[in-house]
Order: C-alpha cells, then sequence, then structure tokens
C-alpha cells in the first residue's frame, strides 16, 4: 500500500468544496496543492503537512509529530503526523487547517 486511502478520503472531506485544491500523486503517495503549493499528503499512512518553520517548531513537541523525512534529509517547515495523531477527526482537521493557514501566505504558482 503505497498510501493510506481511508486517510485520503478523510481528507478530501475536510478539503471538500475548498477553492484551489488540486490532487496529485507523488513522492509514492498522495499530496493536495493549494493554488501550485504543495499543501498536505499522505505518504504511507503518515499525513504530511506544510505547516512553516515557527508552526513546526511548536508541533515537534506533540507526541505524534515529526519533521518530513522521508528522504535521510529532513524538510524545513514540512511536517510528519502518525496516524495516531490524526485518528480523530477533529486532530486532522486542525493539522489540515494548519497547513492551509501557512500555504495561503505563499505566492501561487
Amino acid at each position: 500500500m503505497p498510501y493510506d486511502p481511508g486517510l485520503a478520503e478523510r481528507v478530501e472531506e475536510v478539503l471538500r468544496g475548498r477553492p484551489g485544491f488540486e490532487q496529485k500523486k507523488m513522492f509514492g503517495g498522495i499530496g493536495w496543492l493549494l493554488n501550485g503549493n504543495m499543501c498536505v499528503g499522505i505518504y504511507k499512512e503518515w499525513l504530511i503537512a506544510r505547516v512553516g518553520e515557527s508552526a513546526g517548531v511548536k508541533l515537534f513537541k506533540e507526541k505524534h509529530a515529526k519533521p518530513m523525512d522521508i528522504t535521510g534529509k529532513p524538510m524545513k517547515g514540512w511536517a510528519m503526523i502518525a496516524p495516531e495523531g490524526v485518528a480523530q477527526d477533529a486532530d486532522l482537521k486542525r493539522h489540515t487547517e494548519s497547513a492551509i493557514a501557512f500555504v495561503k501566505t505563499l505566492p501561487g504558482k
């Protein structure tokens, strides 16, 4: 399984009806771009969220979050949230909304 299809359906529900999103297969998983910028995605069973460096510092203090590292080189401003950290819909929405808020500050592509 390259990515968790159940988690993908849950992310799609959070994003449903929002303008500017495009779904794309990438990094062996699936991602959603907002105005051309990567916003959230799924790698295996992990949620990937682009939250920015300052929000990342706070987020990485949470038990189920860590810097995104799928290549051996951590990516600044990106987080990976373990399945336990998005098991509740409210937590999935919180992490997704955090990524959306950050990506909205970026210029569109």
